[in-house]
């Protein structure tokens, strides 16, 4: 079990312990997200060419393997602590883009 301070406003100074004894590790390249009033539904998944395609026509296949349901608060800040993350990745190695967009001339 290892120990982290996270920071919280709401509570200064409290101690979060992490039990990771039950961690799964997954990999996705895909996902897919959808919502309800009160909850934000992450899928988690791998796409992939469709091995047994049922057509002559080129398929992908997704593959949902996990399912992440968070309160909006809490995808907020999953999003606002992935935007950082992200923004310091871009400001060592480079720009991000899109697959479309590489190699496109920039403004």
């Amino acid at each position: 079990m290892s120990e982290e301070t996270l920071p919280d406003a709401s509570q200064p100074g409290v101690q979060v312990l992490l039990d990771e004894r039950e961690l799964r590790q997954i990999y996705s390249n895909s996902y897919r997200i959808h919502a309800t009033n009160d909850e934000v539904v992450i899928d988690l998944g791998f796409n992939m060419p469709n091995p047994n395609p049922q057509t002559g026509q080129q398929q992908l296949l997704l593959k949902i393997t996990d399912r992440v349901v968070m309160s909006y608060m809490n995808a907020k800040r999953l999003s606002q602590s992935l935007m950082q993350l992200i923004k310091r990745y871009e400001q060592q190695f480079g720009e991000l883009l899109p697959p479309g967009q590489r190699g496109q001339n920039r403004p």
